[in-house]
């Protein structure tokens, strides 16, 4: 069995570096925590793409919330995606709702198909975020995504309060691992911490998605190689 991913969110390079050197296996690029993290520009992305040789998922959220905003929002976003793909990201977190909760199939759909690279089905993956712990429908709306290439992902917490309501959402969706709808892994993510690792790894569980926990002296702070290495630890030891 391969061993647990971990991701870590990164705003800069020296934050990738940290993570890297830590253990992680994978990196959420960001900007503007304050508002839960949006798209970073361009340039942070090709910084830290040359400062690192983890894989780099890149988020596209305009701003704080889960609404896709009004057309000329949604336009600029989908400028920003197509020149982040441009400039060679391939990874993607994103996700869009409804002001009644149910999923934006055509935002996320039309932002989906900007970072399909050359027509291709399947070369730019994405995590759909965590919108799912906000949605009305977590079941239809998997099952509305099922078709929508390259979602490879869902960051869940299992409930938007965090992992600590959400652990018994989060076995009861990894026990259909594989069902319509449940193919994409489940990483989990949202108050994360090391003491929930033991139920989500013995629920099947397998991708784990830090920020704070990464971060001894805060938002303010950097990526501490240390605190990753700590996770790194805990997700390579067996199996309870």
């Amino acid at each position: 069995m391969s061993r647990p991913i971990l991701e870590v969110i990164a705003l800069n390079p020296a934050d990738a570096i940290a993570a890297q050197a830590g253990g992680a296996d994978r990196l959420e690029l960001v900007t503007d925590m304050a508002a839960d993290g949006l798209t970073p520009s361009r340039e942070i992305f090709a910084a830290v793409r040359s400062a690192v040789d983890l894989p780099v998922r890149v988020m596209l959220r305009a701003a704080d919330g889960f609404a896709a905003g009004d057309p000329a929002a949604f336009d600029a976003l989908c400028q920003a995606a197509a020149a982040l793909h441009s400039e060679g990201a391939d990874e993607f977190v994103l996700g869009f709702l409804t002001d009644d909760g149910g999923v934006d199939l055509a935002a996320v759909t039309a932002l989906a198909e900007v970072v399909r690279a050359g027509g291709g089905v399947d070369e730019s993956r994405w995590t759909f975020h965590r919108a799912v712990d906000r949605a009305a429908d977590r079941d239809g709306l998997r099952k509305r995504l099922a078709d929508i290439p390259g979602l490879d992902t869902y960051l869940t917490a299992g409930s938007a309060r965090g992992v600590d309501d959400g652990l018994p959402i989060l076995a009861e969706e990894a026990a259909r691992t594989g069902t319509p709808g449940y193919e994409p892994r489940i990483m989990a993510g949202g108050g994360l911490r090391l003491d929930h690792l033991s139920a989500l790894r013995a629920a099947g569980i397998d991708a784990f998605h830090i920020g704070g926990a990464a971060r001894p002296a805060g938002w303010a702070g950097p990526v501490d190689a240390a605190a990753v290495g700590r996770w790194r630890t805990a997700l390579d030891a067996p199996v309870p």
